[in-house]
């Protein structure tokens, strides 16, 4: 059984993309993370150590957004879901991402990627 802990809204700034004025330019990417743990042991001790670090985990997955530039945000979000599924504790996660300035020749609000990867996908 696992529980849902979700951070939603992460901003980060990114040089990804397919176009060079992206590489070069960089943009706005908005990250949301639902990580699945099952919260019992840290609810029992209410003690840090029994859950994932939300905080540590945040900081990881931004600086995984704002380094080495890639074309997709496929791969992007496997880059995000593999530092979650690196965290203790962090049994499944979903990742979306926004790239809401996309560069598309028509009225939008927004282009997302929304994947779900196991812990048992990366054993």
């Amino acid at each position: 059984m696992t529980d849902e802990l979700t951070i939603t809204g992460i901003e980060c700034f990114g040089h990804h993309g397919v176009f060079d004025h992206e590489r070069r330019d960089g943009q706005v990417f908005v990250i949301d993370l639902t990580l699945g743990l099952d919260t019992r042991p840290a609810a029992a001790s209410d003690d840090l150590q029994d859950t994932a670090d939300y905080g540590t985990l945040v900081a990881r997955a931004k600086a995984a957004v704002e380094s080495d530039p890639v074309d997709l945000i496929e791969t992007l979000a496997q880059r995000i879901a593999d530092v979650a599924l690196s965290a203790d504790r962090v049994e499944w996660v979903r990742v979306t991402v926004h790239k809401p300035d996309a560069p598309i020749e028509a009225a939008f609000a927004d282009v997302a990627l929304t994947i779900r990867r196991d812990v048992r996908d990366i054993l």
